[in-house]
């Protein structure tokens, strides 16, 4: 930093607080009523010699911790804007066990004011640090009109994972008058969301949800392979074929359902050597398109044995 801690605090001071509101000439101030022990970041970043400043201290003459008092209004408070645009950076990981530092250190190098990063699945709707990122953004965009403000990320996938949100993300950037900068991929670049920019959050999200399409119809071609051989996938059945075979056996001997429950053991899974209920029992022998009459067992069709198992006329 070039400037002394009371030359800071005169060059912040001559800025309204975009986040406290605390006016030009006053220092920032807390959501309990005191004087805060440093400047938000929204507020000292609008000046060029303090914006790679991680945090600029209130001086001991404001009185920080004591009760908030407004300060006298400076005689000018001259608009202080640069050409130089703002980075607001991004980075994401599904798990744990992938790594970000080659997210971070590629947000670093594109000069980003402040990263966000966290560790959680697109699945999840609600992303705490992604909305704390844009929110900033969102911050900075308003303390600087005619300043770039630019949302940079180190590839499209880090933000989401279907055309939905991607297109609603673009809505946002577009309201907000906020640029963004893809730092690698085929699509590297920064983008404004107006003009034809529009276009290019369209193209994306069009592109992106074929991608998924196309990754559906493989899932799906890969189960209904792996069902020819025999692998259906999910969990394993609690009553496996050789037990429906000795359990209709004893059917056939007119043995109680409830009896018959009890002399079959499931071989695996969470309930290893535990006996299967009654119901999961009548659902095996639906399953396998059998009913009772009379007293009689008979193979059905399994429309029928969901509809008739179990009942004696």
């Amino acid at each position: 930093m070039d400037l002394t801690p009371d030359q800071a605090a005169d060059a912040v001071e001559r800025n309204d607080c975009p986040k406290c509101e605390a006016p030009a000439g006053s220092a920032c101030r807390t959501r309990g009523g005191k004087t805060a022990t440093k400047y938000h970041t929204p507020r000292f970043v609008l000046i060029a010699a303090l914006r790679e400043e991680l945090e600029v201290l209130i001086p001991a003459d404001r009185s920080p911790g004591r009760p908030w008092k407004q300060g006298p209004a400076p005689a000018a408070v001259p608009a202080q804007r640069t050409a130089k645009p703002i980075r607001i950076g991004y980075a994401r990981t599904s798990t744990a066990r992938q790594e970000l530092a080659s997210q971070l250190e590629a947000l670093r190098e594109a000069d980003c004011h402040k990263i966000y990063q966290e560790q959680i699945s697109t699945r999840i709707k609600v992303r705490p640090e992604l909305q704390a990122a844009l929110k900033l953004a969102r911050q900075f965009k308003e303390a600087t009109p005619d300043t770039p403000v630019i949302f940079t990320v180190h590839e499209l996938k880090r933000l989401a994972r279907n055309a939905a949100e991607l297109m609603t993300l673009s809505a946002e950037l577009q309201a907000d008058d906020i640029q963004l900068e893809l730092l690698t991929g085929p699509l590297a670049g920064i983008y404004d969301p107006n003009g034809m920019g529009a276009m290019f959050f369209a193209v994306l999200a069009v592109a992106g949800q074929i991608e998924r399409n196309y990754i559906r119809e493989k899932t799906l071609e890969g189960q209904v392979s792996a069902a020819k051989k025999g692998n259906h996938g999910g969990r394993p059945k609690v009553i496996d074929d050789d037990m429906l075979t000795f359990a209709l056996a004893l059917k056939d001997k007119g043995v109680p359902v409830p009896e018959i429950a009890g002399k079959l053991t499931i071989k695996t899974g969470k309930n290893k050597d535990k006996h299967p209920s009654v119901a999961s029992l009548y659902r095996a022998f639906a399953e396998a398109g059998v009913c009772q009459t009379s007293g009689v067992t008979r193979v059905v069709g399994v429309t029928d044995g969901l509809r008739r198992v179990g009942r004696r006329r």
